[in-house]
């Protein structure tokens, strides 16, 4: 793991937001598409205002979320909808979304349409990770119902996950799908999420689910 640590959240977003461009600007002169996937929340909402602005060839690019709540674009707790609002607009409003939405009751309906259309643009090339204080990436939950499935490495490239922390059904990257990526990114702030990251490194991966990805990634804090 590479800790970054940054005197205040300001820099800390433009930074990252400067690094991830870099990065995509790289894969993109090597080939033919790069494949950038972002968390949902607040938190990262300044680094997609920059990124949104960044001078690439942004219809090379295609964006996929970690996870998505189980709810319609319309509702304000859609990760989708907050993509769509920060990041895919400006110069970014020529990358491709690949949904994790579709209209069906649950997400089990509508796991294997969604996988298929990933499947193209894997591995990831730049992951944004976001960590909640109980050690949670993406929507893989401690306690979650098939969280040692999704952790597994055999596990599909999404799965339905329930959680009493999560409330809506989740549908989430798995954990393979994420350790794959070729460059991981985790942003945090706070002390509480501090002492959490440091915290995780004792636990296995059941307890702290985001050490799946901590051995190859680069942490982004702030306090």
């Amino acid at each position: 793991m590479n800790f970054c640590d940054y005197p205040d959240r300001e820099l800390m977003m433009l930074s990252l937001a400067d690094k991830i461009a870099g990065e995509l600007a790289d894969f993109l002169r090597r080939q033919d598409h790069a494949t950038l996937s972002v968390p949902g929340g607040t938190t990262p909402g300044p680094v997609f205002d920059t990124l949104s602005g960044t001078d690439l060839d942004w219809s090379r690019v295609a964006v996929v979320l970690n996870d998505e709540r189980w709810v319609p674009e319309s509702s304000s707790r859609s990760n989708t909808r907050l993509v769509r609002e920060r990041l895919l607009r400006d110069r970014a409003a020529d990358a491709r979304l690949l949904p994790l939405y579709l209209n069906t009751a649950t997400p089990e309906e509508a796991l294997d349409d969604l996988a298929e259309e990933i499947r193209p643009f894997l591995p990831i090339s730049v992951l944004l990770l976001g960590m909640g204080a109980d050690m949670h990436t993406a929507s893989l939950f401690p306690g979650a119902d098939r969280l040692a499935e999704a952790m597994a490495p055999d596990a599909p490239i999404l799965m339905a996950l329930r959680a009493e922390a999560a409330g809506e059904p989740r549908i989430t990257l798995t954990a393979p799908v994420l350790r794959e990526a070729m460059r991981i990114h985790i942003l945090i702030t706070g002390p509480e999420k501090r002492e959490a990251l440091e915290r995780a490194q004792g636990l296995d991966e059941l307890s702290a689910p985001v050490r799946a990805v901590l051995a190859d990634a680069t942490v982004h804090w702030a306090e």
